[in-house]
């Protein structure tokens, strides 16, 4: 078992003055050296927690697999199945048809196959892709009337395709893509599409869209199991409730699973996890069980809202880091929460993958 170390910060800070006026003593050294090693060794020991074995060595011979367990799904090429959203081409055989004598042995006829033989091929484009119809015009050169020939049916009567916003959207809410750098692209790729425009038909689009929103937070309110969680985050000018004196601003994630569905939102503002989620849960059904809510055990991850009191599912991974920080002073206590809680995340990843949950849960709070 390693050596308990007591740290005094007034004490070794004390040892750093007098250094840089004259020479340590051997005493105050070894000190300082103690103290360097014991918190080196506790950043080192940090950065690889995961397993209990890595916290706690054991003498018991490490797992090996097991032949007659299937290997694990890999990584490998996806197969053109997974290309739901490519263009599909059909191209038929150039010399046969289906019912032709075959040219290989002369015996027997061609047919179809239900699977054809397939080809998958990438090419670039602009996120936005711009179309620039140019309509014939003709003049008379004895009166000077110009005729102009008729918009095509494919252009629409719209600058900007509903599918255009709906892209513009993705970029800059789903995936990140400032407008700014979006702009760049564009001009880059000869298609402009200028950050202002961008804003302008986001500012147009958003009250399509509102109903949407107001429609997914009604449904994620009847949700069987909530995650939520909070991230700081910089907002340039922010109006709060009066009365409010706090100063931080959140964007708050409230993953809900109902039904088959898994329902993602996120609130940015002052407001903290818990209250957003409070805000949700008032429009859940009142005939409905108390939903799992599922974080990390701060209380301002918990909600409070009249008549709906969600069951506590505190993170484990942040309990066991508690376990873990003291598993040198209690070494045969800590190993036996630590493979408790091991067992008990196992049993419920497999219950996840078989679509049940084990019938008990393991909740360690930071105070645990």
């Amino acid at each position: 078992m390693r050596q308990r170390v007591e740290v005094n910060l007034e004490e070794l800070d004390q040892i750093i003055d007098r250094s840089t006026r004259a020479p340590l003593s051997e005493a105050e050294g070894q000190k300082l050296k103690t103290a360097l090693h014991a918190m080196a060794e506790k950043l080192v020991r940090k950065r690889n927690t995961e397993k209990t074995s890595a916290v706690l060595p054991t003498d018991a011979p490490a797992d090996k697999p097991d032949p007659s367990k299937p290997a694990p799904d890999g990584h490998g090429r996806n197969g053109a199945a997974a290309f739901t959203g490519a263009h599909r081409v059909a191209v038929v055989h150039a010399t046969l048809h289906s019912g032709d004598r075959c040219p290989e042995c002369c015996r027997g006829e061609v047919y179809h196959q239900k699977e054809p033989a397939t080809l998958v091929r990438f090419v670039g484009h602009a996120p936005l892709e711009a179309t620039l119809f140019e309509m014939e015009r003709l003049r008379c050169n004895a009166c000077g009337e110009v005729f102009t020939a008729e918009e095509p049916e494919s252009a629409g009567t719209d600058k900007y395709d509903e599918a255009a916003v709906a892209m513009i959207a993705l970029l800059k809410y789903g995936t990140g893509v400032p407008f700014q750098r979006l702009e760049r692209l564009q001009e880059n790729l000869g298609m402009p599409l200028p950050a202002a425009t961008q804003w302008d038909l986001m500012a147009a689009a958003w009250k399509l869209l509102w109903p949407v929103l107001g429609e997914l937070i009604r449904q994620a309110a009847q949700g069987s199991v909530m995650h939520n969680d909070d991230t700081s985050m910089r907002i340039l000018r922010l109006t709060r409730e009066p009365g409010d004196k706090r100063t931080g601003t959140f964007t708050s994630g409230i993953v809900s699973m109902v039904g088959a569905w898994t329902i993602a939102l996120f609130f940015t503002g002052w407001k903290h996890a818990g209250e957003n989620l409070a805000e949700v849960l008032k429009q859940r059904a009142r005939e409905l069980p108390p939903p799992i809510q599922m974080s990390d055990a701060l209380s301002r991850n918990s909600p409070k809202v009249e008549g709906v009191e969600p069951l506590q599912a505190n993170c484990l991974a942040h309990g066991r880091r508690q376990i873990v920080d003291v598993a040198d002073n209690f070494p045969e206590e800590c190993r036996y929460v630590l493979e408790d809680a091991a067992r008990c995340l196992s049993s419920r990843r497999a219950g996840a993958r078989t679509g049940h949950v084990a019938g008990t849960t393991a909740a360690l709070s930071p105070g645990t």
